[in-house]
């Protein structure tokens, strides 16, 4: 029997979590996923993530979570993420930084290595994310053949070649960060399952999740304002990844896209 990934993109704010929640139990039902992760990153009403939030996530059956760009922006994270095993941040950040870029997640017999690295391009300059991924894959590989990586990156260029880099070196590597699904999903010729960007799990009616009113003035008057979570419609966006069982190489990869004009079929 093969092993399934399936993995949602950015939740963002409540109703990314709500969503979620409703529709975990009703895609393990459909899918029979082993292993469930999530990028958390903006679960916090758009900025960052809360203790309390981790471990909603965790009881509402996601075993990891990644983040990204925006991991510090709910200061309550430095005072759990260092004890916190599941959750991941970019690895590629400063030395020293708090928290780790790899976690260990177990379903039976099966173990799949979860790596986090962030882009550089249009974002803060930081490490490579290329070397960190290279040290990360190695890492793992002592341990399982199941290797997926979220790289949390700005630039379509970046995410590709972080795509082909990898290639043959890890199961799957998937784009997030820009919360717009993107239908370029395939498995790369050495066998890793690609996808430049997952969507994101939230407001369908905002800008990437945010209200459109204060977006649209910013990019109007280049002011600084302040964003918040949009309500209104909701979408989820995941993938889900059918591994080999021997090698950890993708056989399959699926988009999901669940919205209120797209209803969850089971």
């Amino acid at each position: 029997m093969n092993i399934k990934l399936l993995f949602f993109g950015d939740i963002v704010g409540s109703q990314g979590r709500e969503w979620v929640k409703e529709y975990l139990p009703r895609l393990k039902r459909k899918y029979q996923p082993t292993f469930v992760v999530a990028n958390g990153e903006n679960s916090a009403n758009g900025r960052g993530i809360t203790e309390k939030i981790t471990k909603e996530l965790f009881e509402a059956g996601i075993q990891a979570i990644t983040l990204g760009n925006h991991t510090w922006d709910n200061k309550e994270i430095f005072d759990f993420i260092d004890r916190e095993e599941r959750m991941i941040r970019p690895a590629n950040f400063p030395a020293g930084t708090p928290g780790k870029g790899i976690t260990f997640i177990k379903s039976g017999e099966h173990e799949l290595a979860v790596l986090n690295v962030q882009g550089r391009a249009f974002l803060p300059p930081l490490d490579c994310p290329f070397l960190a991924a290279d040290q990360l894959i190695e890492q793992a590989k002592k341990r399982t053949p199941f290797i997926f990586l979220d790289f949390h990156a700005e630039a379509t260029s970046e995410k590709q070649a972080m795509g082909w880099y990898t290639d043959g070196r890890v199961s799957a590597v998937v784009g997030t960060h820009t919360h717009v699904q993107t239908a370029d999903e395939r498995v790369l010729p050495k066998g890793t399952g690609y996808l430049t960007d997952v969507g994101m799990c939230g407001p369908a009616d905002g800008i990437l999740g945010m209200e459109r009113e204060a977006v649209m003035k910013k990019f109007l008057t280049q002011l600084p304002v302040r964003f918040e979570v949009a309500t209104g419609h909701t979408q989820l966006n995941a993938v889900l990844f059918t591994l080999e069982r021997g090698t950890g190489k993708t056989l399959k990869i699926q988009r999901i896209r669940i919205d209120n004009d797209n209803p969850f079929v089971e």
